[in-house]
């Protein structure tokens, strides 16, 4: 569950940064972006020696991060 949260977390900060970046929040990208490297540092050492259930559960957890960014943000720029 924790591989899962890290990469829906990770990923939906992608979606959303892509966002600040569009509208140019500079103090917002700065944090996503930080953010979003910081637990890349984190997920590769765990995911690049797991086993295929592993990799499975954290592509499932980035692929729902990438939905969840999509929606958070449209639902706060309408």
């Amino acid at each position: 569950m924790k591989l899962f949260l890290t990469s829906f977390t990770q990923i939906g900060l992608v979606a959303i940064n892509t966002i600040l970046l569009q509208k140019g929040y500079v103090i917002g990208i700065f944090m996503a972006s930080f953010t979003i490297s910081f637990l890349w540092c984190y997920n590769v050492s765990k995911v690049s020696v797991s086993n295929r259930k592993a990799k499975l559960i954290y592509s499932l957890g980035a692929g729902c991060g990438g939905v969840f960014g999509y929606y958070f943000v449209n639902l706060l720029a309408n």
